[in-house]
């Protein structure tokens, strides 16, 4: 029976991994690898918050242009006595 060399290369990983994981350095390497992985999902996760942060704070500035340039006409406008 022969096998794709996918299935090849997937069996040939596992067996990789499960002697890696007796090996002491092999496993610490292993976890920092999976820690890794799990901290830089947490920053991208951040990230997109910032982004949307970003877009809010853009759209309130220019709220508030418009509302400084409304109150310099206002004053600027001489009173009627």
């Amino acid at each position: 029976m022969s096998r794709n060399p996918l299935t090849q290369l997937a069996s040939l990983s596992e067996e990789v991994l499960e002697k890696a994981s007796q090996n002491p350095t092999a496993a610490r390497v292993i976890q920092s690898a999976a820690q890794l992985r799990d901290r830089v999902d947490e920053l991208q996760k951040r990230v997109r918050g910032l982004e949307g942060m970003e877009k809010r704070i853009a759209h309130l500035e220019k709220r508030l242009a418009k509302l400084e340039s409304a109150a310099k006409r206002k004053s600027a406008t001489p009173k009627p006595d």
